[in-house]
């Protein structure tokens, strides 16, 4: 895994390659899809710890500064995500951050949902770019111990 420096000659942090005291000023912004909703608490829980090792993947393996409205609008006192009209809402707002970013990051391992199928729509109706991604191997490790039993057994159900 590389944590600092994108490689490129171009860039003002790449003094000397990887490995330097400082995130690379190079860093793209990037919006992420990754499944939110769920039939049950815990698979939310098990989707939102997914979505959290989505982010780590964006900054430490792709040099990316992400921004993933679904796991911020989703907290206790911004929007209720079992809400029609407070979902809706979260969704559009998260929308309008694609304008300002460089592309949208579509996390599958745990399946597409439909709202990221509304992302792919978004993204494609603006002509903005998209990639379809998996976390890195290094990471999977981590997030089944994250997991733990209870959430594994949502994971493989």
């Amino acid at each position: 895994m590389s944590y600092y420096g994108c490689g490129s000659a171009n860039c003002p942090n790449n003094q000397g390659g990887l490995g330097n005291d400082s995130l690379c000023k190079c860093m793209m912004r990037v919006v992420i899809e990754s499944p939110y909703a769920g039939e049950s608490e815990n698979q939310i829980k098990v989707n939102e710890i997914y979505g959290e090792f989505c982010m780590r993947d964006c900054i430490v393996n792709y040099n990316e500064t992400p921004y993933a409205s679904h796991l911020l609008y989703t907290r206790k006192y911004v929007l209720k995500d079992k809400d029609p009209v407070q979902r809706k809402l979260g969704i559009e707002a998260g929308f309008f951050w694609r304008d300002v970013s460089t592309k949208t990051v579509f996390y599958v391992d745990l399946g597409m949902t439909p709202g990221m199928n509304l992302g792919i729509d978004d993204c494609e109706k603006k002509g903005n770019k998209y990639e379809v991604r998996h976390i890195h191997p290094d990471l999977w490790g981590e997030f089944i111990v994250a997991l733990g039993a209870e959430g594994l057994n949502e994971y493989v159900k």
